[in-house]
């Protein structure tokens, strides 16, 4: 019997990656008084703080084979918004994952962390940087004037280019897995972003294949019709996506399936009207992994600027992405896709929430190159 029940007879078990403090980490073995079965030590405790939105949070993931790399023995937690928590479960790279909450929050203050990450440019998220506890601490916190500011000098280019437009709308070539690499001092080697399905839900996406009748050798296109509400005009209009899919459809040797989340219900109800029975209207009320789930059936993927182009870089198909008030830039699609941005446009790209312009960016996509990029690719593969 341990005589001194305040800690465990071998040390090692607080700090195991096995141990938690609540139950056996096996039934038939008590760590506390008997000492490690399995010692799998935490190395470096590192903590990712990524409260921005979920096309951020994947791309973010790219960032964690580098990670590794630098931290071959280490522990990885991550703190994200809850709507995101679910596209970084089952990722092999990530110990623990925190939803931003009130719970998490008042753990992770009484954790010591040896690094910390900071991925977002905003104040709770510096805030949150500046209150919890690490050794050393990358990306961006805030002063005693809510001020953000950088807290590493790795930090200093990606901090500049939100305070100087020249610099991030016409000099900057860089992508922002490139300067995000920078900003954690890692070693940037063109890392992929990294989801992967569960064991249940590549079930499940063949059982719904069948029940909509698509074959292994079909050929699908998938429309991520939308975007976030925060930045409206990165859609395409209506009347262009059902010009793409009228011509798609004349062709007559593709699938269409309609892509979304919850804001997108309208929009998609809209176009499976104007082509009933035509087209495949996926359910955007099942979550972000069922998202993922339908997005990962077709070979190509055609979006704006959205978490469904993320979602889809992620899930490696075929990306057909446009852009207009965004950075194009910025994306990086690794060599599997094309971005389609308008040339010679003075305003473009230009992040505003409101367009002073009538919206030209989105009136100039090529409609007819989407087409042929798409017929292209299937040509090909």
């Amino acid at each position: 019997m341990n005589t001194n029940p305040k800690q465990p007879k071998d040390l090692r078990v607080l700090s195991c990656k096995n141990f938690n403090g609540y139950k056996p980490c096996f039934s038939d073995h008590n760590c506390w008084e008997n000492g490690c079965k399995d010692y799998i030590p935490m190395g470096t405790r590192i903590l990712i703080i990524n409260l921005d939105a979920m096309g951020d949070v994947l791309m973010t993931t790219a960032q964690l084979a580098g990670i590794k790399r630098k931290y071959p023995h280490s522990t990885i937690s991550w703190v994200t918004l809850k709507n995101a928590v679910g596209l970084l479960y089952n990722n092999p790279y990530i110990d623990k994952v925190f939803p931003f909450d009130f719970e998490s929050e008042l753990i992770l203050s009484q954790m010591n962390f040896d690094i910390i990450m900071n991925v977002d440019k905003s104040q709770r998220s510096g805030a949150l940087t500046m209150k919890l506890h690490a050794e050393e601490k990358f990306g961006f916190g805030i002063n005693d004037c809510g001020k953000i500011i950088p807290i590493s000098d790795s930090a200093a280019y990606n901090y500049l280019l939100g305070l100087d437009d020249n610099l991030k709308f016409k000099l900057n070539k860089r992508t922002g897995q490139d300067y995000l690499a920078e900003t954690f001092n890692l070693d940037y080697k063109n890392d992929e972003y990294v989801f992967h399905f569960t064991i249940e839900e590549l079930n499940f996406i063949e059982e719904y294949k069948k029940e909509i009748g698509i074959l292994d050798n079909d050929k699908i296109i998938g429309f991520n019709t939308g975007c976030s509400l925060l930045f409206p005009n990165k859609k395409m209009t209506l009347e262009q996506h059902a010009i793409l899919i009228e011509r798609f459809l004349s062709l007559k040797e593709y699938k269409i399936m309609l892509l979304g989340g919850p804001e997108d219900l309208e929009r998609n109800q809209i176009l499976a009207e104007q082509f009933t029975g035509k087209i495949i209207n996926t359910p955007v009320n099942n979550g972000v992994r069922k998202g993922a789930c339908y997005e990962s059936i077709p070979q190509v993927i055609i979006t704006g600027d959205s978490f469904g182009m993320h979602l889809a870089i992620a899930l490696k198909k075929y990306v057909i992405a446009w852009f207009g008030l965004s950075c194009w830039t910025e994306i990086d699609l690794y060599g599997n896709g094309v971005k389609l941005h308008p040339e010679g446009l003075f305003c473009a790209p230009c992040w505003k929430k409101v367009c002073p312009y009538n919206l030209e960016c989105i009136q100039m996509i090529d409609l007819e190159r989407i087409v042929n990029e798409t017929v292209s690719f299937f040509t090909r593969s």
